[in-house]
């Protein structure tokens, strides 16, 4: 059965990063009065090749809900038909359309809000960024609703150099406004001049999750789970959301799976 396409014309294009050719782009369905998604969830984009092959690129979206628009975050791969397709596109016509399909996925933020870490590296930034600004809307009719909860919020962000860090000054400045938000970028190839954290994000997220159960007077490792209740019906105090490629993704679990956490509690997304 062929998914319902829709024209999205970009709005606005800005490059984000030049070292690493990362572009942050803004759409709107022109179709469509209204394109309601979840935080975390993906859109499919479609587009015919220099050899007349249709090509399907999923891309997370890097933005909450608003209206008929939805924003994406895209590195520049060389040799690559798709991010060249998007990173070569103009706010006008015909060049600055694309179609898409969505929203797709169960990327999402579990129900109640719990605390949670949100740990990403490279443009597995953008589902995080969606759910930050579903958590603390800045824009729009919500804005100024907390939907935290006074929940404690980590994004634990990973890339190689200071110039990589997407969206860095939003969540500086998230951070600064929220107290139970806590944005922690971290540099595996950071100069001298660099004061912030190093090393890799899974040395911080075992940190956060050792000085938690330290405050709260939890168990390491976590007892399992009551065995009477139905998987379908865990609930967890925290939950970790991942995003990015394969080998940080089964580090990452794999740590959290070394404290006792039930795989249930560990959320995931990879783009590899």
């Amino acid at each position: 059965m062929a998914r319902e396409l829709h024209s999205a014309r970009l709005l606005s294009k800005s490059l984000i990063s030049e070292s690493a050719q990362c572009y942050h782009f803004d759409f709107v369905l022109e179709d469509l009065e209204s394109f309601p998604f979840i935080s975390g969830q993906f859109i499919s984009a479609v587009a015919t090749d220099s050899n007349g092959k249709q090509q399907t690129r999923a891309y997370s979206i890097a933005s909450a809900a608003n209206l008929n628009h939805f924003e994406l975050c895209v590195n520049r791969v060389p040799q690559g038909f798709f991010s060249n397709h998007l990173a070569d596109l103009i706010d006008l016509p015909p060049s600055g359309r694309i179609q898409v399909h969505g929203p797709h996925g169960h990327f999402i933020l579990k129900q109640p809000i719990t605390d949670s870490i949100f740990i990403s590296t490279g443009t597995g930034i953008a589902p995080m960024r969606g759910f930050a600004q579903w958590l603390f809307p800045e824009t729009g009719p919500d804005a100024g609703i907390d939907r935290s909860e006074g929940k404690e919020i980590w994004m634990v962000y990973g890339t190689r150099y200071e110039s990589e860090l997407y969206y860095r000054e939003e969540f500086e400045a998230l951070a600064a406004r929220k107290p139970n938000f806590h944005y922690l970028p971290t540099l595996s190839r950071a100069d001298e001049s660099w004061k912030g954290l190093r090393g890799y994000v899974q040395e911080h997220v075992a940190r956060i999750v050792e000085e938690r159960a330290a405050r709260l007077g939890q168990p390491l490792p976590a007892p399992p789970p009551d065995p009477t209740i139905l998987p379908a019906e865990l609930k967890f105090d925290i939950y970790a959301y991942i995003c990015g490629l394969n080998n940080m993704v089964a580090s990452v679990r794999e740590r959290l799976a070394g404290y006792g956490w039930h795989r249930k509690q560990i959320i995931f997304e990879r783009y590899d």
